[in-house]
């Protein structure tokens, strides 16, 4: 039988809580309570960094080997207290997306089953603006998480020649994802081009190792430097989000010592929900800047 709805109250809001010992991540028997436990206890580290943006949830309501689907707009039978702006998207019109701005939508969001969470690169007041620019390296076997940490180890020595900052993350899946924040006036229009300029740049620079187009047959023993995600309509897993992988990996910020010791085959860098609030608690949100730091393309116009 189903266990019984507990009733807690988190922030001040009630929520029904259901089903916390359902086995989501069957390999490692961790269940929906655990999901919802690291949840609550990362909010404050992670909620700013949902704050504000259209939230695309991937939810699994049987884990992570049943049923997937990714939702944008808010379910029918939300709390009334739950968030949501309406924002134009191109092909299916006005999209209600649920916006996180709290600890109590946090834990509602885990308690739907939704175990990743993909925020925008735009914030709901600038959809227009994204607040930096992403690179996700994806790596084609047998390239793995090495060959990752020296392809973002490229792309910041390719900021820095620019005077920009940039900051890696694992995306808690096979490959990691380098962030070079802007939060100013840049559109799509720009960053978009600009992020393909840099892939296909690599691409020159190393071809043995990096490829910038999607096709698969390109990518053996590769690593994908995917900039298709500087779009509007797509939407990137938030850091500290977990994954729907074999076992509850965790898209972890790293730095770039830790990324040199990656390439340098001296550590896999795959943290789990312990691993990452044992993180937390020692350095802090090492992702920070990536919310306030502001940055200008190099035209200087942005």
């Amino acid at each position: 039988m189903a266990e019984a709805r507990r009733e807690v109250e988190v922030g001040g809001r009630a929520l029904s809580l259901s089903n916390l010992d359902k086995v989501m991540w069957p390999k490692s028997k961790t269940t929906k309570g655990e999901a919802m436990d690291y949840y609550a206890r990362v909010a404050d580290t992670l909620v700013p960094h949902l704050a504000g943006r259209p939230l695309t949830r991937v939810r699994f309501p049987d884990g992570v080997d049943g049923q997937r689907f990714y939702e944008k707009r808010i379910p029918k039978g939300a709390p009334d207290w739950v968030r949501s702006e309406p924002v134009g998207m191109d092909k299916v019109g006005e999209i209600d997306f649920v916006v996180c701005d709290d600890t109590p939508t946090l834990v509602w969001l885990a308690q739907m089953g939704a175990l990743e969470l993909h925020p925008s690169l735009s914030r709901v007041d600038a959809m227009e603006c994204p607040t930096v620019l992403a690179f996700d390296l994806d790596p084609g076997p047998p390239a793995a998480m090495r060959e990752c940490c020296t392809v973002a180890l490229r792309v910041r020595e390719l900021f820095m020649g620019v005077g920009l900052q940039s900051f890696a993350k694992t995306s808690g899946s096979k490959g990691m994802q380098v962030y070079v924040p802007l939060n100013g006036e840049a559109t799509y229009e720009r960053t978009k081009p600009f992020a393909h300029a840099v892939a296909k740049a690599l691409e020159r620079a190393e071809p043995a190792l990096v490829v910038s187009r999607m096709t698969k047959s390109l990518r053996i023993g590769k690593v994908l430097v995917d900039w298709s995600q500087n779009t509007r309509s797509k939407t990137t897993v938030a850091v500290y989000s977990l994954r729907a992988r074999e076992l509850p990996t965790v898209s972890t910020p790293v730095t770039w010592e830790e990324v040199e010791a990656g390439a340098g085959g001296k550590d896999e860098l795959v943290f789990r929900r312990e691993d990452v609030l044992s993180r937390i608690a020692e350095r802090g949100d090492l992702f920070a800047p990536v919310l306030e730091l502001e940055q200008a393309l190099p035209d200087g116009s942005d």
